[in-house]
C-alpha cells in the first residue's frame, strides 16, 4: 500500500536554512554581549576637568578642583607632590579618604566622622 508523503508547516519549520542559521548566530552573539556587558572595558573618571588641579582641605578629607591659573582657596592646600589623585578611586584618591594634612603640612589620620 502506498501512502503519500505529507508535507506540512511543522515538518518544514524545523529544518534550519542558511538564513536561519545566520539569524540564530547573530542573536546568540547579541545575547552574549548583553549578558557580559562590557566586561573587558573600564571607564575611569578624572578627579578634575582639564585646566584644573585637585586640592584638599586642611584637617579634613574634603577636596575641590581649582583652575590651573589660581591658588587654592583659604582652608585648602595642594596635595603633596607624587601623591595627587588623578582618577576617582585610584590609589591616592582612596588614601586621602582616610588621611589629611594638618596646618603644618604633616600627613595625619583623618578625624573620625
Amino acid at each position: 500500500m502506498y501512502l503519500p508523503r505529507r508535507t506540512n508547516r511543522s515538518a518544514t519549520a524545523l529544518r534550519p536554512t542558511g538564513a536561519r542559521l545566520v539569524v540564530a548566530a547573530l542573536a546568540s552573539g547579541v545575547a552574549a554581549l548583553l549578558l557580559t556587558g562590557c566586561a573587558g572595558f573600564e571607564y575611569r573618571e578624572d578627579v578634575c576637568s582639564d585646566g584644573e588641579y585637585p586640592v584638599m582641605s586642611v584637617g579634613a578629607t574634603g577636596s575641590a578642583c581649582v583652575s590651573d591659573d589660581e591658588e587654592p582657596p583659604t582652608g585648602f592646600v595642594r596635595y603633596p607632590e607624587g601623591k595627587v589623585p588623578q582618577q576617582v578611586d585610584d590609589k591616592w584618591d582612596v588614601y586621602w579618604n582616610t588621611h589629611t594634612l594638618d596646618r603644618d603640612g604633616r600627613v595625619i589620620d583623618a578625624p573620625a566622622g
